[in-house]
């Protein structure tokens, strides 16, 4: 069984994530994103709106159990 996390633990694993990709490929549209989703001292990110477009992820994940993360072909 897995652990479950909460949304704060989750965002951070996903900081940890795209910090990773950026350190192995140094794009500069992950630095940006990186920079926007840095916490402030209030525990939120740097930019707010990433910490609603989170929430409205983690939402949408939820209520759809069958979400289709397939590749799609071109």
């Amino acid at each position: 069984m897995m652990e479950k996390i909460s949304s704060e633990e989750a965002f951070k694993a996903m900081y940890l994530y795209l910090e990773k990709l950026y350190e192995m490929t140094g794009s500069d549209d992950l630095a940006g994103f990186l920079g926007g989703m840095s916490m402030l001292p209030d525990a939120r990110p740097a930019d707010p709106a990433i910490w609603e477009d989170w929430l409205d992820a983690i939402a949408k994940a939820k209520s759809d159990p069958d979400l289709d993360l397939d590749l799609k072909g071109s």
